[in-house]
């Protein structure tokens, strides 16, 4: 269940005192696909084999706590999260790595760009603002902080770990089907899939944990959950080429919901060689 066979290899890498599951494939520069809640590496079943066929070394890499990765105690913290990834990379023998991450892994692919800007080539974040974007969205946008407003319901102790796992996960299918804006992609098999992972070990507590350490490091504080007017003007935290894209008619699984049409996006970035600059202005254009 955690490890489905396909066109790929699972393995093991120990990493930052931990050890991590990836699913691997192809050979080239390295790519590394990064899961967010509540998924876990399985999500990127469709892009491991046709970023690998571009000429890409592709792993997707279960985050801790999640799948096939340690569930450890302690860990959750953006900080400790983006040296998980770097230890990751290094691991796997490259110096540098192109992540490309959904949700919290989007977060956690703006934080390790942050951090560690050594290790990373170039970031593709989908579905999540830039960090500084997202706590001033959070505090004075009242339409983010409804839409985020799931997080804080993850603060409280256990009680949401009790609930996330009641009826065989059944509020993760909850979760996947009303931040959609087409759950048609969210067959029976899928959503059992996902389900089953989630009531893996620990899971529900350490997932949970990212969100709490959210609201503890920034209060310093995550479409149904980012709203697009959030992620715009990303770009002033950013250096070199920078693009924006909005899929207007997608919820918040973009690689789920409309997978050709983001792999076609992600994978002409990708052979372009981050050689994309949007004009100025143009993320403000996009929303309206």
């Amino acid at each position: 269940m955690l490890r489905p066979p396909g066109p790929w290899q699972h393995r093991q890498v120990s990493a930052n005192g931990a050890s991590f599951h990836v699913a691997e494939a192809g050979s080239g520069p390295l790519v590394l696909l990064l899961h967010g809640f509540p998924t876990y590496w399985w999500t990127w079943r469709a892009y491991i084999p046709a970023l690998a066929a571009a000429g890409f070394r592709v792993a997707a890499m279960d985050l801790r706590g999640y799948g096939g990765s340690d569930h450890s105690p302690r860990g959750y913290d953006p900080f400790s999260s983006s040296r998980d990834i770097v230890s990751v990379i290094r691991s796997l023998g490259a110096a540098q790595a192109t992540i490309v991450g959904h949700g919290w892994g989007g977060f956690l692919a703006w934080t390790t760009a942050a951090l560690h800007p050594d290790a990373v080539h170039a970031i593709a974040p989908i579905s999540m603002a830039h960090p500084a974007r997202l706590r001033t969205a959070m505090i004075n946008d009242r339409a983010q902080q409804r839409a985020s407003g799931y997080v804080l319901g993850f603060q409280r102790p256990w009680t949401p770990e009790r609930s996330l796992v009641a009826d065989r996960a059944a509020r993760i299918s909850g979760f996947l089907r009303d931040w959609s804006a087409d759950p048609t992609w969210l067959t029976t098999e899928v959503d059992s899939q996902f389900r089953a992972a989630f009531m893996h070990s620990n899971t529900a507590h350490c997932a949970l944990e990212y969100h709490r350490w959210a609201l503890r490091s920034i209060p310093r504080a995550a479409d149904r959950t980012v709203l697009p007017r959030t992620a715009a003007n990303s770009r002033q935290f950013t250096r070199g080429p920078f693009a924006w894209r909005l899929l207007s008619d997608i919820g918040h699984f973009p690689h789920e919901e409309a997978t050709d049409r983001t792999l076609a996006i992600v994978t002409r970035w990708l052979a372009d060689d981050c050689d994309w600059q949007d004009p100025a202005g143009m993320d403000q254009l996009r929303i309206r």
